[in-house]
């Protein structure tokens, strides 16, 4: 399953513990592709929204995130910078650049999905202001088995090679057959959305998915 995902996304944060439970009980392998957020990855995103989109989201990811047992409240701050009132989206986006390219680093040493888990954790549960201060990123990168301090080197040793990469994976995605977050591809079939979940176990289940964990089979 090729998995398309982003930290900006709230129904890729309540997506991920399921693909990390289906992973660890069955023969599935995850490939994670970290996106950039809609805001950076699709041109004019807000400007051709709806009007009734943006309250719908709002209530419906809460929803979702309590239907799934999670606790949930949007990111303080919001790693996308953007004016309330237009919702312009500003020029600069350091912090969702410096999320999206420690993701891809955490990828490249091994832990791209405990290291998502854990940072989506962060920045989506409630549980921390000011997610990008102190010492709130480091421990949550240390929780993946990673180091903060040596993912923010790898990414300053290169930055652009991180950016090509994650410029590459959007381009992928819309490749894919879709363009938002999270898709998960499987022989080519896309899934997206964090509903779409359990639709991906029952095709996977067509097509050779084994459980190792017989109790977790339920899911499908």
């Amino acid at each position: 399953v090729t998995l398309y995902w982003s930290f900006r996304s709230p129904y890729s944060y309540i997506v991920l513990p399921r693909i990390m439970e289906l992973q660890q009980a069955s023969n599935a392998v995850i490939d994670l592709r970290i996106i950039h957020p809609n805001a950076i990855r699709v041109d004019k995103y807000f400007e051709r929204m709806d009007p009734l989109a943006r309250p719908y989201f709002f209530v419906d990811s809460a929803r979702a995130a309590a239907f799934q047992g999670l606790p949930f409240r949007r990111p303080v701050p919001d790693p996308i910078a953007q004016y309330p009132v237009t919702l312009k989206v500003a020029a600069e986006q350091p912090l969702a650049r410096y999320l999206s390219r420690l993701g891809i680093a955490a990828c490249i040493r091994g832990h791209g999905l405990g290291f998502a888990r854990e940072v989506s954790k962060l920045l989506w549960d409630g549980g921390v202001d000011g997610w990008n201060e102190g010492r709130h990123m480091a421990n949550a990168a240390a929780r993946a088995g990673l180091d903060l301090a040596q993912l923010e080197a790898d990414v300053a040793a290169a930055p652009d090679h991180f950016e090509d990469q994650l410029t590459a994976n959007d381009k992928a995605l819309r490749a894919s057959g879709h363009w938002g977050a999270p898709v998960m591809v499987f022989n080519g079939e896309v899934f997206f959305g964090q509903d779409r979940f359990d639709m991906l176990v029952w095709r996977m289940g067509q097509n050779g998915l084994r459980w190792v964990d017989e109790s977790v089979a339920a899911m499908g």
